[in-house]
């Protein structure tokens, strides 16, 4: 199982967010190639990105940073999300060394676009599932959709998609703990591998997810927890390699 520090750029600043309000961030540094660095120094082997403007905005507005991080760290595989609407995007940031595009809001819009993401680019496209209460936001989660997120996820079964990223966001930020349950029965009702993202606490949150030995679930991204100092990477990291 992956461990995966997100850094979420606002205005060019890393930080997060709670239940993905924009009016309440929490800026943790001004230098977000830095806090890559930070990260790297500690083991990580796989970067989120995400960013938020672009999230709202349709359309990037941090790509100068995320291709720094990129530039920064060229065997890092680093995913991005927020604002990829159109192939020309995607293959920007994939030409500038990034390895997976996230797909949320097009992916539910338009599942279409996210097929011929996968002809275009295999293997380099993730599908992203913001859900609260078991049903689909898009929009950086600014608006509820009538998609459940079992039904959304079957459609991607087939066409490619590299894992989803599946974020409960009524935990996002809020340090509640990871939604060990929803996250195991979306693993194992789809075919395709899931990264388990929204409220991870502490190691509890890390051994349990482990522990569901659930080999659909691909990895885990961690946010406040880490910048507040509830998780350490490194030692989180040397848990996952012993188990």
């Amino acid at each position: 199982m992956n461990l995966i520090p997100a850094i979420d750029l606002k205005q060019g600043q890393c930080v997060r967010l709670r239940q993905g309000r924009m009016e309440e961030s929490t800026v943790f540094s001004d230098d977000p190639v830095a806090m890559a660095t930070q990260w790297v120094s500690q083991g990580c082997k796989r970067l989120h990105l995400v960013d938020l403007d672009g999230a709202f905005e349709g359309k990037p507005v941090n790509a100068d940073v995320i291709e720094s991080i990129s530039a920064a760290y060229p065997d890092l595989p680093i995913q991005i999300g927020g604002g990829i609407r159109t192939i020309e995007t995607a293959r920007a940031y994939i030409e500038a060394g990034v390895s997976y595009v996230i797909i949320g809001t097009q992916a539910v819009r338009n599942p279409d676009f996210v097929a011929r993401l996968c002809v275009e680019f295999p293997g380099k496209v993730i599908v992203g599932i913001d859900a609260k209460d078991g049903m689909v936001a898009v929009q950086g989660w600014a608006e509820n959709s009538s998609l459940s997120v079992k039904n959304l996820a079957k459609k991607f079964e087939d066409q490619g998609v590299s894992s989803i990223v599946y974020t409960d966001i009524s935990r996002d930020g809020m340090m509640q703990g990871v939604n060990v349950e929803a996250t195991s029965q979306l693993a194992s009702a789809i075919n395709i591998p899931v990264i388990a993202s929204g409220g991870v606490t502490d190691m509890n949150d890390i051994i349990k997810l482990n522990e569901t030995k659930q080999s659909g679930i691909e990895g885990v991204i961690i946010g406040r927890a880490l910048y507040e100092g509830a998780i350490s990477l490194e030692q989180a990291q040397e848990y996952i390699d012993q188990n």
